[in-house]
């Protein structure tokens, strides 16, 4: 099989995976364009009998970044746990019906650094090896067990409302 052909196989996850990362339909799909777009640009630096998968998450994550540097130096920044700002301002009204339990979970990710989130969705939702992660965010599997953990914890404390701050959103 053609690394292309291979390529359409990983879709939904890199889908999911940006998705989850960015909680925007629409800028999580052009982040999965925009690392199709680099991976077939790019096929000829796959090396065949290595991961697709990690590869093709080392390519988002890279994409990702550069994308947050230049949105950074462009937009001001306002921290989501700046109590001068209303939630209702944070707020984004559902379209559609979804468990309160996965909104928590969901808004709980949303408050992790990136970092973390990005580790913890690799290990946890895209079932990804540590080595794997490590290699698609090209850090040392110590990282990677350590912003694992400390993003669990999080998590947990978000989940329990122990964080500090860790309001969650009130459904109306």
């Amino acid at each position: 099989m053609d690394v292309r052909d291979e390529l359409m196989e990983h879709v939904p996850r890199l889908r999911r995976y940006a998705r989850a990362l960015i909680n925007n339909r629409e800028l999580a799909d052009d982040l999965v364009q925009d690392t199709l777009e680099r991976a077939l640009a790019r096929t000829g630096l796959f090396q065949p009998g290595t991961d697709l998968r990690a590869w093709l998450f080392t390519i988002m994550h890279n994409v990702f970044a550069n994308q947050a540097r230049k949105a950074s130096a462009r937009a001001v920044h306002v921290a989501v746990d700046d109590d001068s700002i209303a939630e209702s301002e944070l707020a984004v009204p559902s379209a559609q019906i979804q468990s309160l339990e996965m909104r928590d979970l969901d808004y709980a990710l949303q408050r992790l650094p990136v970092e973390q989130r990005q580790v913890v969705l690799l290990v946890g939702l895209e079932e990804m090896s540590y080595a794997d992660v490590a290699l698609a965010l090209n850090i040392p599997i110590g990282t990677v067990m350590s912003r694992l953990s400390r993003g669990r914890e999080r998590l947990r404390a978000l989940m329990a409302g122990t964080q500090p701050g860790a309001k969650l959103q009130v459904v109306r």
